[in-house]
């Protein structure tokens, strides 16, 4: 009954509310599973729906009003201009900060401005602007610096630009340290009400905002503003930024844009990148699905008039990235600045060929991480964070295998390498309850530089303090963290029988893309499914037919890198996305599985209730029986000595205690419990049978 080898999941689902669905749903047109989901996501009036499925239909505020020294980065900005003072950029080796970089280049070139920029070498300095970028732009005579997607942080550095009198213009997105460097003018949306519709912009967004308002300015924002949407399109899914306020509003826009892109770069990474292709054996990269909630990384685009997050998501972002991470972030610049479409294919090329070599890396390191943590048998239960370091690893792409390790074990994972014997260079990836860049501040004395924020993070320290920081890390993890956190969290959005999967569902709920970081596309769950066909395609995935125990109406699913779970058991109850099949013109819905879990056997409702049986359990005696409880049943388990363990219908924890008021939850799933349910199950099955 219960399948060991099915994914270690928990199951978080919403709370149904079919009144208020109805109600919704009447008022806007909307299937009513559409509305419970909208319910879900906090929007409960005609007004915010129409200002979520219809973004641009809203006024927005006046950047200049949202951001305090917006005006004073403007005046500055002129003022170099005009003067043609030269002006550098400070960028990141991330796909935000390189698409920052290259976004304010050609905005500033197109604004007649003298710019060059430079991007610290990710090996050996590490993140952010530091002196000897500071002093280089003196000794080339600079007289302005403008930080992207850097900055917020690094007092030390700008402090030194302005003793030598250059000025400094901060624009940044992460979070804010307890002093803020002494900048003439500081953009972070972190520093403006969380209520406003720019707090969750990226580097990119914040760039883009002081690029477009500087074209504005100077009257010549005519033919610049649409590419430079599509940079910032790309960085912000890249860079796994929220997509909510004016992110949701620009990436729906911008996406539109990027088929046919103005930008000769985009355009040759995505004929490069296959986006137009479909099938099982494109790139699907394991850690862009544990980060990036949207799971379609084979999306068939052809004849599509828009772009998806997940084809940046898994396709172009990825191949900017990895530059980044192990090769020469100039390449990415050159391929987002140039205007020949040589050079483009030049540089996507030199992409592609850098982001397999990424790919193997990542596999190699993966399966050594693997290999450790099974030999070194830490007791991660107990550890409730994987703190995981060795020798010769490439810390441009351990961030990825960190994400790969969470998503495997169901923990925060702090991943580093040593630079020399006496240093090591890490990189952390959270989960849900747990903030990696407040547990980074907690062991503030052990590291030396570090940063980051709730999801992930960056961090160095002494070799010798590694004891010390897996001990600090497991007492931070204990504070936040209960058994029950440590595997994977599956919100679910609303139950529906797969009778009501239908093509117009299919696209009213497309209406809610872009869908990514906050706004996560929707995830249905029925239950009682039988697995009717399954097979192994491609890399491991699993391809299925499905039907319902009542119906005998089939449906088509494909589950990513599920081949280890083969094969399924049936009944299940299964969790899953729609997506959309579109073969020689023939457009159906399919299913992806994001989820399984073994179906409970529904209770016979005219059997008379409660329903008891004995039975015995490693030598104990137990009774146990189905209750009703308010509109579902309950199985309770009894010892001996009256302790009970009490499990709602369909539930993956339980309630275990001499009474309910002071019963602690249990994970049924652990081996003695799901053993223990078992036997009560087969009890009560014969039990039903002499009825």
């Amino acid at each position: 009954m219960h399948n060991k080898r099915l994914p270690n999941q928990r199951w978080h689902i919403y709370p149904e509310l079919p009144e208020k669905a109805e109600k919704l749903a009447m008022a806007n047109n909307l299937s009513p599973l559409l509305a419970q989901v909208l319910l879900n996501r906090g929007i409960e009036t005609a007004a915010e729906v129409q200002a979520f499925l219809d973004p641009e239909s809203q006024l927005l505020p006046s950047p200049i009003e949202e951001f305090p020294d917006l005006a004073m980065s403007l005046e500055l900005l002129q003022k170099a201009i005009k003067n043609q003072e030269k002006i550098a950029i400070c960028g990141d080796y991330d796909a935000d900060g390189m698409t920052s970089t290259a976004l304010l280049l050609r905005s500033l070139r197109w604004l007649g401005a003298l710019v060059d920029y430079a991007i610290p070498s990710r090996m050996s300095e590490g993140y952010g602007i530091n002196k000897r970028i500071v002093e280089e732009f003196y000794t080339e005579d600079v007289k302005l610096i403008l930080t992207v997607d850097n900055g917020i942080s690094a007092y030390d550095p700008i402090d030194r630009a302005r003793q030598l009198g250059i000025k400094v213009i901060v624009t940044d997105h992460h979070d804010i340290p307890p002093q803020l460097p002494p900048a003439d003018a500081i953009l972070n949306p972190k520093l403006i009400p969380e209520s406003s519709p720019y707090r969750s912009l990226a580097g990119v967004g914040v760039a883009y905002i002081l690029a477009v308002s500087l074209a504005q300015q100077l009257g010549k924002a005519k033919g610049l503003v649409k590419p430079m949407l599509e940079l910032f399109t790309l960085g912000t899914i890249a860079d796994l930024a929220p997509l909510t306020g004016v992110n949701r509003r620009w990436v729906k826009r911008g996406l539109q844009m990027l088929p046919e892109s103005q930008l000769a770069g985009v355009q040759a990474l995505i004929q490069m990148s296959g986006v137009q292709e479909s099938g099982v054996n494109g790139e699907n990269s394991t850690s862009a699905i544990s980060n990036y909630q949207s799971l379609n990384p084979k999306s068939k685009i052809q004849n599509q008039k828009s772009l998806k997050p997940e084809d940046i998501g898994f396709r172009l972002g990825p191949r900017i990235n990895a530059v980044g991470r192990i090769a020469d972030p100039q390449i990415v610049i050159e391929l987002l600045t140039t205007d020949d479409m040589g050079v483009a294919l030049e540089r996507a090329m030199q992409c592609e060929q850098i982001n397999k070599h990424r790919q193997e890396l990542c596999e190699q390191i993966e399966q050594e991480a693997i290999a450790w943590c099974e030999q070194s048998q830490i007791d991660l239960q107990q550890e409730r964070v994987l703190v995981v370091v060795q020798p010769n690893w490439h810390h441009g792409v351990i961030g990825i295998v960190a994400s790969r390790l969470v998503e495997r074990y169901g923990v925060p994972v702090f991943i580093g390498t040593y630079e020399e014997d006496e240093h090591i260079r890490g990189s952390a990836r959270g989960i849900p309850e747990f903030h990696v860049f407040e547990a980074l501040l907690f062991c503030e004395d052990l590291l030396g530089k570090f940063g980051g924020h709730k999801a992930a993070g960056g961090f160095s320290l002494p070799a010798k303090n590694l004891a010390q920081l897996r001990s600090r890390l497991s007492i931070f993890a204990h504070k936040c963290l209960q058994p029950e956190h440590l595997k994977p969290l599956l919100k679910i959005d609303v139950k529906t029988d797969l009778a009501r999967i239908d093509y117009e569902l299919y696209q009213q709920i497309d209406a809610l893309h872009p869908c990514g970081i906050e706004n996560s596309a929707p995830i249905f769950f029925s239950p009682n499914v039988r697995v009717v066909e399954q097979q192994i395609v491609g890399k491991g995935h699993v391809k299925l037919t499905l039907a319902q125990e009542s119906s005998s109406l089939t449906i088509k699913a494909i589950a990513w890198r599920w081949g280890d779970y083969l094969p399924l058991p049936s009944p299940v109850d299964i969790a899953y996305r729609l997506r959309e099949n579109n073969f020689n013109g023939n457009k159906t819905v399919e299913l992806e599985l994001v989820g399984v879990r073994p179906s409970v056997v529904p209770i016979d409702r005219s059997l008379t209730l409660p329903l008891k049986a004995e039975f015995y359990y490693k030598e104990r005696r137990y009774t146990c029986g189905f209750f009703a409880k308010d509109a579902s049943h309950e199985l309770r388990i009894r010892n001996a000595e009256g302790k009970v363990l009490a499990i709602e219908i369909g539930q993956t924890t339980g309630l275990l205690g001499n009474s309910r008021e002071e019963a602690k939850e249990v994970d049924i799933s652990q081996p003695f419990y799901s053993h223990l349910v078992d036997a009560a199950y087969t009890a009560l099955e014969i039990a039903k049978g002499k009825i």
